[in-house]
């Protein structure tokens, strides 16, 4: 490269580190303004998470973008990791106090990763919330006068004991829930050890979320449903989506949706760890497909054992959803080992025809998350 080049480039680079600065100032003063949004937010109890709004936005950025010969996924991206930043500060000014005449809130199992997510956000909206956790028994009688909510989030496996023999005496007019993933047997326990408001709730994220905005939280009534409607509004203004749904389909859907799917995971992960597979060398091959699968299976096993134990074994279903996973394997192998490409390809179509418009639409949705895998990739 020669003395001119070299020369023009240092001044173009020179050029680009002056854009990137005024990006910066620009960012700030973006985040200054998305504050000033959160306290009037706060103020006015609006949810964090306005979904007309930020459809709207987009669609009006993606259109000036295209008008300025920028991409338009360009713009999109770099306004969705904006946005979810100003989710993660909107949260820091607080919520707004739905139900300001509620006694204090009980989290049995408090002190948990999930408990903790669930006061941190409670105590962000004004309420009073304390703690009882495995030691605090001798002190539940106490914790629990004038108490306006308790909330059970304790390993599945003794979840049902602890509300069947520990919470059967609370204030009539309490409000008793819990933030099982199993929803059935909670439930009924709930019902049968208190005869007030009662309600499941499935939070359907892990407690490292930044953020409640877009996350679902899916709802199972159990009794008296308008003494808890301010907790569903509360939680709808931490940005959450609230997902009614009866109890037994919840846990039909929940053998597909976490059991098979976490199992099947481990599963993945026992036969690269029995294989002895050398990780870097698969990251070095990896599309970034792969990459995204690996680092999913990864996640698993740098969580809790004993908490994915629990969703797994939780249910008697998941063996038989787990099951006919496994005979769907065990004949689509024999295709393989048949060497009937045909029938192969058929079943395939099939397939695809099932999924009809999601499977396009899950191309696209994903084409995003792998091009972010490829940009976050150190090796």
């Amino acid at each position: 490269m020669n003395e001119k080049t070299t020369l023009d480039l240092e001044n173009l680079r020179d050029l680009i580190d002056g854009v990137d600065q005024q990006l910066l100032n620009l960012l700030r003063k973006r985040l200054d303004f998305v504050a000033q949004v959160g306290t009037v937010k706060h103020a006015a109890g609006v949810p964090i998470y306005a979904p007309q709004r930020e459809a709207s936005m987009l669609a009006k950025r993606r259109k000036e973008a295209s008008d300025m010969n920028v991409s338009p996924q360009l713009i999109e991206d770099i306004l969705r990791r904006l946005m979810r930043e100003s989710y993660l500060n909107e949260k820091d000014v607080g919520f707004k106090q739905v139900k300001t005449d509620l006694g204090h809130i009980v989290i049995v199992g408090g002190e948990g990763q999930l408990g903790g997510l669930f006061s941190q956000m409670l105590t962000l909206s004004g309420y009073q919330v304390k703690s009882l956790d495995k030691n605090d028994w001798h002190r539940a009688e106490e914790l629990f006068d004038g108490a306006g909510m308790v909330i059970v989030t304790v390993p599945i496996n003794v979840t049902c004991d602890v509300i069947s023999n520990q919470l059967n005496n609370l204030p009539d007019n309490c409000i008793l829930a819990d933030l099982t993933s199993v929803k059935t047997e909670p439930l009924n326990a709930m019902l049968a050890a208190h005869k007030g408001p009662v309600v499941g709730l499935h939070p359907m994220f892990g407690p490292d979320v930044g953020s409640l905005a877009k996350q679902v939280v899916v709802v199972c009534d159990g009794r008296h449903p308008e003494a808890y409607q301010w907790l569903l509004d509360q939680i709808i203004i931490w940005g959450a989506r609230i997902v009614n749904e009866d109890a037994q389909k919840h846990d039909k859907a929940m053998q597909l949706v976490q059991a098979m799917r976490h199992f099947s995971t481990f599963v993945y992960g026992l036969n690269l760890c029995k294989e002895q597979a050398d990780i870097d060398t698969l990251l070095q091959f990896s599309s970034p497909i792969y990459r995204l699968e690996l680092a999913m299976v990864g996640r698993l096993f740098a969580q809790d054992p004993e908490l994915y134990a629990d969703i797994i074994f939780a249910q008697e279903g998941s063996q038989i959803a787990i099951s006919d996973y496994l005979d769907n394997y065990r004949q689509a192998l024999e295709l393989l080992k048949a060497g009937n490409r045909e029938e192969f390809v058929s079943q395939f179509k099939q397939v695809a025809q099932w999924f009809g418009d999601f499977a396009p639409q899950f191309q696209h949705e994903s084409r995003a998350m792998l091009q972010s895998v490829n940009d976050m990739k150190s090796n």
